[in-house]
């Protein structure tokens, strides 16, 4: 019986020889006909060396360890850029809006 291959999105690279590798998958709801879209995240043995945002084909092996149960077959696709990080308003500019807010409610200044 052939092994099971998945293509798939690498969101961590923080172990040693282990990824975590994200695969969506797309499919039609039985009832409702809408296309719903799920996805998993299966920790992989890494010995090609994926690094965060690589396109990679895994396959189904033999258990590793508690929770790898996959092994990276090869890299498809090298990352095209870092994603931008996002970034978080100052806490000093979001107390100064309630502070705001909270006079207009209390009625403190007239129109």
């Amino acid at each position: 019986m052939p092994r099971r291959r998945l293509k798939g999105k690498v969101v961590s690279d923080k172990m040693e020889k282990t990824v975590v590798v994200v695969v969506e998958r797309v499919f039609a709801h039985p009832i409702y006909k809408k296309r719903v879209r799920v996805t998993k995240r299966y920790k992989a043995h890494d010995e090609v060396g994926a690094k965060v945002g690589d396109e990679v084909m895994i396959e189904e092996t033999r258990p590793l360890s508690k929770d790898k149960r996959w092994r990276v077959v090869e890299v498809a696709g090298k990352r095209l850029a870092e994603e931008p990080k996002k970034v978080k308003k100052p806490a000093k500019a979001k107390k100064e809006a309630k502070r705001s807010n909270v006079k207009r409610r209390q009625g403190g200044t007239k129109r």
